[in-house]
């Protein structure tokens, strides 16, 4: 298992998959999301983003939201996916990652730490209550300071002995052509002998 960036090429597989879990992303951008694939089969198993919130008072990062296809779950897929995104967040210069949860129980073996509403930046406070707005009242924030970020060794060891819980589709990604911004049927080949 690794976890990378999303390609151009992913798009419609994320769309796909946030709609499927009923995620709501209306600042849809491919660019920003990791995804976490099979290293044998290149069969996906999650995905997460982050999202930078730029004020007039101050920008903040925000850990928006991690999602683990069902057959992948309770392997570590989704830790390693907050792992990259923090690490991303860290490189842009955020210290602190911030997220908005109703299972604060997820994020705290990370070392995510609920925060009272009372001390956050107005900014951040002003998320919350628009999360909360769209997800109820019991959604509290979290935050972690990027060096303060952990993965248990428990879910590295689970992580490198994922395997999907059903059988796949097929024999993972097929590599075509066209991904490569190729038209077969105009193509001639650097090789050809012409036999």
């Amino acid at each position: 298992m690794y976890v990378r960036d999303a390609k151009n090429r992913d798009e419609v597989w994320l769309l796909d998959r946030i709609e499927e879990a009923d995620i709501d992303d209306p600042a849809f951008r491919s660019r920003d999301y990791v995804i976490a694939l099979d290293e044998e089969t290149s069969r996906k198993a999650g995905f997460g983003r982050i999202r930078v919130h730029k004020t007039d008072a101050g920008n903040f990062c925000e850990l928006a939201f991690v999602y683990t296809l069902p057959p992948w779950r309770q392997q570590g897929v989704g830790a390693h996916v907050i792992e990259r995104l923090v690490a991303e967040a860290s490189d842009e210069g955020y210290e602190t990652v911030f997220t908005f949860t109703r299972q604060p129980s997820y994020f705290t073996p990370f070392g995510f730490d609920p925060r009272e509403t009372g001390d956050l930046p107005d900014p951040v406070k002003a998320r919350l209550e628009a999360v909360r707005d769209e997800r109820g009242d019991d959604v509290i924030a979290m935050s972690v300071h990027a060096d303060d970020f952990e993965v248990p060794e428990s879910f590295r060891e689970r992580f490198k002995q994922a395997s999907p819980a059903d059988k796949p589709e097929g024999d993972g990604v097929e590599e075509t052509p066209e991904d490569f911004g190729i038209d077969p049927s105009e193509a001639t080949y650097k090789y050809d002998t012409g036999n």
